[in-house]
């Protein structure tokens, strides 16, 4: 059978947009703390609220990219804000991510294309689900994600999914070991109690082996403490 296998992160260049230089620069950057903190949380509740708009989701809009990433980098963003960190790189593409997904889509003529398949099986999707610092419990959020792979699997052809848990490099190897594996089944039972059949679903633990960011031991690092959605026919 052949096989095919996307790993469910987010790209701008998936939707075959690129930002202006005009989006490229962000006042967010130039904002002292106290105003920081309510604007990015601002961008990430609206953010949120696209990512749950039904005429966007269902008209293979890319704002629905745009929005997931704004979503996940303004979550990002906020993390590190709630310890007092301005972290640049979550801040930029926040920024970025937030004015791109205010772009209405250009109509375009096209022939009609010949039983082509869905548009979002061929593009990487959101599917990064963050954890707090010593939790297993997905976030709200997550269960958008969940039912994002719910609702393509069909038209897809996605009949196997693998769920992979990792953690950052806070706390023992053992520990962590165990921590990323009770994020992937929970992970891995939020998608079953979706709709996803419980035999297709195979979890996977990394403990702290494979971080997104590498950092020193022993570091709390939120874009580490993850579980990634693998699929496959």
């Amino acid at each position: 059978m052949k096989k095919i296998t996307a790993v469910f992160t987010l790209a701008g260049a998936a939707v075959g947009l690129c930002p202006t230089a005009a989006f490229a620069q962000d006042d967010l950057m130039a904002m002292e703390k106290g105003q920081l903190r309510p604007e990015v949380q601002r961008r990430y509740d609206a953010a949120l609220a696209l990512t749950r708009d039904a005429s966007v989701v269902s008209a293979n809009d890319p704002r629905y990219i745009w929005a997931s990433e704004a979503k996940a980098q303004c979550g990002i963003a906020l993390g590190f804000l709630k310890s007092n960190t301005r972290d640049e790189t979550s801040l930029r593409r926040c920024g970025m991510a937030y004015a791109m997904m205010q772009r209405m889509p250009q109509t375009r003529v096209e022939p009609a294309p010949v039983a082509p398949p869905p548009a979002q099986c061929g593009v990487e999707a959101p599917g990064l689900i963050f954890f707090e610092f010593d939790s297993a419990t997905p976030q709200d959020d997550a269960i958008q994600t969940v039912e994002y792979v719910v609702q393509n699997a069909p038209a897809c052809n996605w009949r196997s999914f693998t769920v992979i848990g990792h953690t950052d490099r806070a706390g023992s190897n053992a520990y962590n070991q165990g921590l990323s594996q009770r994020r992937a089944e929970a992970v891995a039972n939020l998608m079953s109690s979706r709709g996803i059949p419980a035999a297709s679903i195979s979890t996977d633990a990394k403990g702290e082996e494979t971080p997104r960011v590498p950092t020193a031991d022993g570091v709390r690092e939120l874009q580490n403490r993850r579980v990634e959605i693998q699929v496959s026919e």
